[in-house]
């Protein structure tokens, strides 16, 4: 039997048992309703909502402490002598890996498809709500995070639930807590295996066959299929036996690089049809309060960015907690600071940039995905570039794989703090977990598996319901946090002895 019959079967046998419950469950997650024409998704509300309270909650932090969070990073405000294992800097890029992959490619151009150009207006929206989010579970991450003997560090949804619901409640704070603890663990490592590990590796796998010749080239066949998902899983257990720290050396050159060489692929198009700039631009914000074609007028346009922006940056779901905890500080609030930046990256810059290079090139393949044609939202960028840089496909490849090998290294971070926290921190069980994510990860190349993506879809969203009710619970306490650390920038500011052993280094002028 060839390797190509049993993965077929593998795949069939998988997706006719899994299918009745992936779309129960996502009938359930994603469940819509009728609104003005249009179907609004409930979750969808749910994360946008939360934008919206913690936006007033906290007076507009993404706005008004933007450049105090850009100082942070820069390493302005680091104390000597923080517990953590990373610095600022490689905590974002590390977290931002997690994020910024193939939706920003191909999910955006979808999002233009159907939503039209004024989808991008509402995406950048909600991109702007989502740091407001993401700041408070991030600050609560590191917050409650746990410091082990050995100086690593675990965080996130898992640990700041049952301890912060316990401070402020009590005894039936800490029983919610552990319930909630649990099933966050299971939902994160479960979308980790699948949807952060498998179908990363299969869509990188799938685009790297489409420029080395298809089906009939050198990758295309089931032996190419297989060396590809070795040498994925390879690179990936070598950087995941190294902790945090490995993770983070590699995305904090990783991330930096492709986002580099997608944006300026995006400003070559851009500059060279410049003049079509502000039509293009003025679109977007007309068809953003005037579409035309787009199902639901105005309320769809805005569903459909919404959508986009919230699928990508994953801002209240309690997966960018887990990476943000390891890092070095005695503020957890400076980190969540730090942490607003990652949306706006992620959906701001990135997914406009994305959007803008559509509208602005109008390839044919978008006309025809408007019209109702199916075509994918890889081909539909890959023709915007190609107008202008026809070997661009060489490029997007290179940008898919490096995309996607920083979100399976992140997610396998995630997977493993969330494992850990299930089965113990002993080094069996963590030897275990690495043999798996890195089996998923050959896996990735043979199988599709699309029905357990699907699920692992749902489950991810299942857990912004959770998070999201234990940030709520928890506001108070982020924004006490928040108070104490720009006091703290106050006094190093005017030069005063924090007494943190760091008086000897240079106040710098941050308006805060």
């Amino acid at each position: 039997m060839s390797l190509d019959s049993v993965t077929q079967s593998v795949d069939e046998a998988v997706s006719g048992f899994f299918e009745p419950i992936a779309k129960w469950l996502g009938e359930v997650v994603f469940y819509t309703v009728p609104v003005g024409g249009t179907d609004l998704p409930l979750i969808v509300a749910w994360l946008v909502v939360a934008g919206l309270v913690f936006t007033g909650w906290f007076g507009f932090v993404q706005l008004r402490k933007f450049k105090l969070a850009v100082d942070v990073v820069r390493g302005r405000y680091d104390e000597k002598g923080s517990t953590g294992e990373v610095n600022h800097f490689q905590a974002l890029t590390a977290a931002v890996s997690g994020t910024v992959g193939l939706g920003n490619i191909a999910g955006v151009a979808v999002a233009v498809s159907i939503g039209g150009p004024g989808a991008t207006f509402w995406m950048i929206l909600c991109g702007l709500l989502g740091m407001a989010t993401k700041f408070v579970e991030v600050t609560l991450g590191v917050k409650y995070r746990e410091v082990h003997a050995d100086g690593t560090v675990s965080g996130g949804p898992m640990h700041y639930l049952p301890k912060g619901l316990t401070e402020r409640f009590g005894k039936n704070g800490k029983t919610l807590g552990k319930v909630l603890a649990v099933l966050a663990s299971f939902l994160i490592l479960f979308f980790g295996l699948f949807g952060g590990n498998l179908f990363q590796v299969n869509q990188s796998y799938a685009q790297l066959v489409s420029v080395t010749g298809g089906e009939d080239g050198a990758l295309g066949s089931s032996a190419g299929a297989l060396f590809f998902g070795i040498l994925i899983a390879a690179l990936v257990g070598i950087v995941l036996l190294g902790g945090i720290r490995s993770i983070a050396n590699v995305t904090s050159r990783l991330v930096p690089a492709m986002a580099g060489i997608y944006i300026v692929a995006c400003l070559i198009v851009i500059l060279v049809n410049i003049t079509a700039v502000p039509d293009a631009v003025a679109s977007i914000v007309e068809g953003a309060f005037n579409p035309e074609g787009v199902a639901g007028g105005v309320l769809g346009a805005l569903i459909i960015g919404f959508k986009r922006a919230a699928f990508s940056n994953e801002a209240g779901l309690g997966s960018a907690p887990i990476a943000h905890s390891a890092v070095k500080t005695k503020h957890p609030a400076s980190e969540g600071l730090v942490a607003l930046l990652e949306p706006f990256i992620d959906t701001v810059v990135v997914c406009t940039m994305t959007a803008l290079t559509i509208v602005i090139a109008n390839p044919a393949s978008w006309g025809e995905a408007r019209a109702g044609e199916d075509i994918g939202g890889v081909t539909i960028t890959s023709d915007a570039f190609e107008t202008v840089l026809p070997w661009f496909p060489y490029i997007l490849t290179v940008a898919v794989l490096l995309f996607a090998v920083s979100t399976v290294l992140t997610w396998g971070y995630y997977g493993l703090k969330s494992w850990t926290y299930l089965f113990g921190r002993s080094r069996a069980s963590e030897v275990t977990y690495k043999v798996v994510y890195t089996v998923f990860a050959v896996a990735g190349s043979l199988l599709t598996l699309q029905t357990l993506i699907d699920m692992a879809d749902a489950f991810l969203f299942t857990l912004a319901v959770i998070n999201i009710i234990g940030l709520y619970l928890l506001a108070p306490v982020v924004k006490r946090e928040l108070a104490s650390f720009l006091e703290f920038v106050r006094a190093r500011n005017a030069g005063e002895d924090t007494g943190n052993g760091d008086d000897d280094q240079k106040p710098v002028k941050t308006t805060v």
